[in-house]
């Protein structure tokens, strides 16, 4: 694309956050650089990683590499890009690199920041890698209970609307910002590290006044949890259950908080026996440790947001999902234990696995 034609578009900072993802960075750098709107820059951290992920990202010399000595995390490594993005970049994107996008990606982002103005957080629709026919989620939902989700993770993509629709954050596996939201917002948590982060982060925009919207018509290929020790790791459940406790302390209203908190108890109890069950009990009561330890340094933030809090309880409780049952797959019902179990474990390329 020429620079007369790139002229027409707003610019945009691209960030990857990589650790270890050799096998990934060469497809998802080339899907990146092929764009039908080029990006005004590629940022890609790299958090110490020890296989041959330097030596790769060199080979694009348009990529601005930034190497760290040691892992800092998504939060952390997403932080530090995003405060050396350019200053011209109006928008920031984020991109996994086991993320490989269509080559539309960014400019259908960009249209419907154009064509619905009153967003400023936008979300990609991912598909399974290893089988585009298969939906890896539509945009994250958050449960009255505390429990978050993919919408549509796993279900044909064929049984899950096209429709361009409001949700309640997006995957940062591929999403755009409104850069100067997430300066407001404090960019990610960085005492999560990874799991969870961008959902604490999406909840915080919500409170402030943001809002996201599902683009169907943006799409990445995932694989999911590409660089880690896997999906049921131990460190997947230990980061993704101590976080989903920080979660709901942080950012739930008054009202709710108080008047959802015994199901939130509820459903640690219950997801606590379920991962006992599958051997992993000590993992999950050293995360909900962990989660306790902190409460009142969350309780601290949590003070600082519920203040300066602009959403109005009504419009966050319009936007949860209420059911009985959650369902991730829309309409369909689905067992309790596989929605903690698919939400706990998921992708995050940062962690050391």
């Amino acid at each position: 694309m020429n620079d007369q034609m790139n002229e027409r578009w707003p610019k945009v900072t691209v960030i990857i956050v990589n650790w270890n993802g050799e096998r990934f960075l060469d497809r998802c750098l080339s899907a990146l650089l092929a764009q039908t709107v080029e990006p005004h820059e590629i940022i890609l951290v790299d958090n110490a990683s020890s296989d041959g992920s330097l030596d790769l990202v060199r080979r694009f010399p348009s990529v601005r590499l930034l190497a760290q000595d040691r892992n800092l995390g998504f939060a952390r490594g997403n932080n530090l890009a995003i405060e050396e993005a350019a200053a011209e970049s109006e928008w920031i994107a984020l991109l996994n690199p086991d993320a490989f996008v269509e080559p539309c990606w960014l400019e259908a982002l960009l249209l419907a920041t154009r064509d619905y103005p009153a967003f400023e957080i936008f979300g990609s629709k991912l598909v399974a890698a290893a089988d585009p026919a298969i939906l890896d989620g539509a945009g994250d939902a958050y449960h009255v209970s505390g429990l978050v989700w993919r919408r549509g993770h796993g279900a044909p993509v064929t049984s899950v609307s096209e429709q361009t629709r409001e949700a309640f954050s997006p995957c940062a596996a591929a999403a755009l910002y409104r850069r100067s939201a997430l300066v407001e917002a404090g960019g990610f948590d960085e005492d999560f590290f990874c799991y969870l982060e961008d959902l604490d982060l999406g909840f915080r925009l919500r409170l402030a006044g943001y809002r996201c919207l599902y683009v169907s018509t943006s799409v990445a290929h995932h694989v999911g949890s590409g660089t880690t020790s896997g999906q049921h790791s131990d460190f997947a459940v230990y980061h993704g259950h101590r976080n989903l406790v920080w979660t709901y302390v942080k950012n739930m209203p008054w009202i709710l908080f108080w008047a959802f908190l015994p199901l939130h108890l509820a459903m640690n109890l219950v997801a606590l026996m379920v991962f006992s069950w599958r051997g992993q009990g000590l993992t999950m009561l050293r995360a909900k440790r962990d989660a306790l330890k902190s409460i009142p340094k969350m309780w601290r933030k949590r003070r600082s947001i519920q203040s300066s809090r602009i959403t109005t309880v009504r419009e966050i409780w319009r936007l949860m999902d209420k059911s009985i049952i959650p369902t991730k797959r829309g309409s369909q019902t689905c067992d309790l234990s596989t929605i903690w179990w698919q939400r706990s474990s998921k992708r995050n390329t940062a962690d050391p696995g």
